[in-house]
């Protein structure tokens, strides 16, 4: 009985996270009530209140969430600069695809860019693509000369604009066109010449496949 309980609990949330992302990706934090979460999640304000103190509760779940998308590259034994570009073409689906990411990054960039600014988690994707970034230019896949940190946030932040950009032009329909575009631009002015032919800017192979992308055309990265 006890364990019956908590799976019907745990179904709750899950239901109640599912409304709430649903309501904040149609309408952001500031126009979505309670009222809305609670029907679009299909349960009472009881339910929702046992689970989540406030609509700010929910919105921190939610963000917090999106950070599962670096969890798909764990397994990868040396992270580089591939890993870093997987991630960005991980987020794009899952932009595409998952209505959690998306309402978790909308959130992130309303909440954290506007009303209440804080920077953590946009230190925290930073910090990610560094790791990928600081051991690669240990191996000699990125420039000396490159400011790991500097290039760090140039990623988070370009993304960042690239998404949105994307999602008014084409409903995301593009994003992944367009990351590759992003990092073909880049890619030269961080790694070596001799090097460039090692990176897939549309992403590696396997992320392609295990996200059901199919092959990609090799975009013409010129070496200066």
């Amino acid at each position: 009985m006890a364990r019956a309980r908590q799976e019907r609990a745990e179904n709750t949330r899950q239901s109640i996270l599912d409304g709430a992302a649903a309501a904040f990706d149609a309408a952001g934090f500031g126009s979505t009530s309670l009222t809305d979460i609670s029907r679009a999640a299909g349960v009472t304000k009881g339910a929702l209140y046992f689970h989540f103190a406030s609509k700010e509760a929910l919105a921190h779940a939610l963000t917090e969430g999106q950070f599962d998308i670096a969890s798909a590259l764990s397994d990868v034994e040396r992270p580089g600069v591939q890993t870093a570009i997987d991630l960005t073409h991980q987020m794009a689906h899952s932009l595409r695809h998952d209505v959690r990411i998306r309402a978790g990054i909308r959130l992130v960039i309303e909440l954290g860019s506007f009303t209440e600014p804080d920077p953590t988690l946009y230190n925290h994707w930073v910090s990610t693509v560094r790791s990928y970034l600081a051991p690669a230019q240990g191996r000699g896949d990125l420039k000396p000369e490159v400011d790991v940190e500097k290039v760090s946030v140039l990623v988070v932040g370009a993304f960042t604009g690239i998404q949105i950009t994307s999602q008014v032009r084409t409903g995301r329909e593009d994003l992944h066109d367009r990351v590759a575009d992003m990092w073909t631009s880049m890619l030269p002015g961080l790694v070596p010449p001799r090097r460039l032919g090692r990176f897939e800017p549309a992403g590696s192979k396997q992320l392609r496949a295990s996200l059901g992308l199919g092959a990609a055309s090799r975009p013409q990265v010129s070496v200066g």
